[in-house]
């Protein structure tokens, strides 16, 4: 989605905490760029909504009544293919954000980030950005920072700026006038060597460390 259109970001929030949910439905309204078109408390009003709503982003809460956020992120990109969406949870545990982007979402961010914060990962995500809350990230590179994707190569961390970017493995090989396969084989090599299991959680960790910055 082009953020600089003058429609505004179509938002969904999904979240069972009524002050919460009113309290970012204020602070997201705010911003002339975003239009919060509803908020439901359950996983299953959730999807309904995305079908009927066609939102740009769902802002989904981790812990629903009816089951975990990542249990239903397939259920809504399947109902509204295209809806980017962005996990909202007070868990900074690296397995969640695995979890999470496995499903499929497009960014995760944490209840411990302020309001300004959370609009800044709504834009993000629309614009096909793949913000990770800091804390997340933190927690990441805990695990083991010493050393990690110091045997990147050149092409490796080529082709992963590339992918931060929010292209598919077609659009890589394209730019870089290589083939899938060969795209698909760095790609992998990337997740090795940074112990991550997905390209976000691959971008997060190479953001933090300065991978990126090279």
């Amino acid at each position: 989605m082009d953020t600089a259109s003058s429609q505004p970001i179509r938002v969904l929030i999904v979240d069972d905490h009524r002050v919460l949910t009113e309290l970012l439905t204020s602070a997201l309204s705010m911003s002339e760029r975003v239009t919060v078109v509803g908020s439901v408390g359950t996983a299953i009003d959730g999807v309904r909504q995305v079908a009927s709503l066609r939102p740009d982003v769902v802002l989904l809460d981790y812990d629903l009544p009816d089951g975990d956020g990542v249990s239903v992120v397939s259920a809504i990109i399947e109902a509204s293919p295209g809806v980017r969406v962005l996990m909202l949870t007070s868990y900074t545990d690296p397995v969640v954000l695995s979890e999470a982007m496995e499903a499929g979402c497009s960014g995760f961010i944490t209840k411990r980030n302020g309001a300004s914060e959370i609009l800044a990962a709504v834009l993000a995500v629309a614009s096909d950005e793949t913000p990770v809350s800091p804390d997340m990230v933190r927690a990441l590179v805990a695990k083991n920072s010493v050393g990690l994707g110091s045997d990147l190569t050149a092409r490796e961390i080529e082709v992963l700026r590339i992918a931060a970017k929010g292209l598919s493995n077609k659009e890589i090989a394209a730019e870089l006038y290589l083939s899938v396969n060969t795209v698909r084989n760095h790609m992998q090599h990337v997740l090795n060597k940074l112990g991550a299991h997905s390209k976000l959680e691959a971008t997060a960790i190479a953001t933090r460390i300065g991978i990126l910055r090279r």
